[in-house]
């Protein structure tokens, strides 16, 4: 008896799963993939021709324009505005049957397929893609022949219409011919695209670009960078380079082509003006040129304007401060000749007027030339120490020598 009401809750037990699945399997949501501009009709499950039905689209009432034909919802001239979760209810309890996931879309054209190599000799991958969105999920297969036979093809994990492939060989003289196919629910379509191997070279950009101003020379600028660090055998496979810059108040570009170099000056650029610089890259021998490199900007060096000093400024020095007269072991004596009263009224006179040697009034004007003059002490006890007379004369009056023991006169001031 007890085997018997076991057996009986079995039977009841799985008859109630096989409805439940048979219900979830009614009510889960169904894809139903249409093209655009059609006109669309949706069952309501298994339903009979006669059954009375009403539907919702996302929960609401179907506003798009429609008909109904029993269980069947009709739509015309679909469009994207009619996607949406469409439910359909059996009259008169209102108790739902089925529910479809309505998606538009259009069926795919053939795909666009680009190969490159920018890891020669290494290998190359190709990339496809559709000129025009399906609007639906699209997927595509791809083959690859080389010299009648298929090669491996791996998949890019983070570019899914990517693949890459490994040379088979390097320097090969037949060409290589890949097939991409697309397909999504509304049907399929397929390109074939050849190439040589040495048409697909073509190197990432040069990194790490740089722009240096050169000091002193305001009409230059050092221009660095790095070969492509996707770029495997630099050695055996050497790139040159493609340099163009301009300054930014100007739209046309300056070219340079370099061999193997990767570093040129720039010689010819404004002064004080900010340039833009970029760098390509291509494979000595075949294959095409790189995209540009990042865009780099630089002003070439810019002398820093000379301050000058006013007599008054002068009149404060101490003998701390950086103009003041520089000491020396070397001495002079009143047989060697100096500035004297041109000292006495130049703001020199004014920076020795702290210091311990400083006796100027024993001298006086000596005329060696119509265009220049000499000056010569008349006292022998004055000693003063080895000084520039450059830090402390202003611009317009330029000193020719340094005052100096061996020679005679030490100054000349014209």
């Amino acid at each position: 008896m007890a085997n018997l009401v076991t057996s009986l809750c079995c039977v009841v037990l799985a008859a109630v799963v096989v409805a439940y699945a048979q219900k979830r399997s009614q009510l889960a949501a169904r894809n139903q993939y249409e093209r655009m501009s059609s006109d669309v009709t949706m069952q309501c499950g298994s339903l009979a021709n006669d059954a009375s039905v009403s539907w919702k689209v996302n929960g609401t009432d179907v506003r798009a324009q429609h008909r109904l034909e029993g269980p069947r919802l009709i739509l015309t001239q679909v469009d994207l505005g009619h996607n949406g979760l469409y439910s359909c209810f059996q009259d008169p309890n209102g108790e739902r049957r089925d529910t479809i996931n309505l998606r538009i879309g259009i069926p795919p054209r053939e795909p666009v397929i680009t190969c490159r190599s920018n890891t020669y000799p290494k290998g190359f991958y190709c990339s496809w893609h559709q000129q025009h969105s399906t609007y639906i999920p699209t997927t595509f297969e791809v083959d690859l022949q080389h010299n009648q036979r298929s090669l491996e093809v791996q998949k890019d994990s983070f570019h899914k219409n990517r693949c890459h492939v490994r040379f088979p060989e390097v320097f090969s003289s037949f060409p290589y011919t890949v097939n991409v196919t697309a397909i999504n629910a509304l049907g399929k379509s397929s390109r074939t695209f050849s190439f040589e191997e040495s048409s697909i070279v073509k190197p990432d950009p040069p990194e790490r670009v740089t722009a240096t101003p050169i000091r002193f020379n305001a009409r230059r600028l050092e221009v660095s960078w790095q070969s492509p660090a996707t770029w495997p055998d630099i050695d055996n496979f050497p790139l040159k380079y493609f340099l163009r810059y301009r300054p930014l108040i100007k739209e046309q570009w300056q070219h340079v082509e370099l061999s193997d170099s990767t570093a040129h000056t720039i010689t010819d650029a404004y002064a004080g003006k900010e340039y833009i610089i970029q760098v390509a890259a291509k494979d000595t021998e075949i294959g095409t040129w790189s995209d540009w490199s990042v865009a780099v900007h630089a002003t070439p060096w810019i002398e820093e304007p000379v301050q000058t000093t006013s007599t008054t400024d002068m009149e404060y020095l101490t003998p701390s401060s950086p103009l003041h007269l520089l000491k020396s072991s070397m001495s002079f004596n009143s047989s060697t000749t100096g500035a004297a009263r041109l000292l006495a009224r130049s703001p020199i006179a004014m920076a020795t007027s702290s210091l311990p040697y400083r006796d100027f009034t024993g001298y006086q004007a000596r005329s060696a030339s119509s265009s220049k003059s000499f000056w010569r002490p008349l006292k022998s006890s004055t000693t003063w120490p080895l000084f520039y007379l450059s830090d402390f004369l202003t611009p317009h009056i330029p000193v020719r020598n340094l005052l100096s023991p061996q020679h005679s006169p030490a100054v000349t001031c014209s």
